[in-house]
């Protein structure tokens, strides 16, 4: 089911893919630094099928739980993940 969510600043919907729900994956991209500079981070853990696009044309953003890979100091226990940067893990 998917669900329109609006913002003055960026249009963006919910959602939910079933392709993906329940598959391993490796997500990376950047984060801060105390000296407010971007470093590569890395995560693996299992895709939930929930997503978020943003902007038009829609920018896509599933979610990561399960996390068996994380930055050291990484405070939560699921990531949103740019699909671009999503690679799944065959078994």
């Amino acid at each position: 089911m998917e669900q329109s969510v609006s913002d003055d600043r960026l249009p963006t919907r919910q959602g939910f893919d079933p392709t993906m729900a329940g598959k391993r994956a490796e997500c990376d991209g950047g984060g801060p630094t105390a000296a407010r500079y971007a470093v590569r981070e890395d995560f693996a853990g299992r895709l939930t099928g929930e997503y978020i696009d943003h902007g038009d044309p829609p920018w896509r953003w599933y979610l990561m739980t399960d996390l068996d890979r994380k930055p050291d100091g990484y405070p939560w226990e699921s990531v949103w993940c740019e699909a671009g940067n999503v690679f799944l893990i065959e078994k």
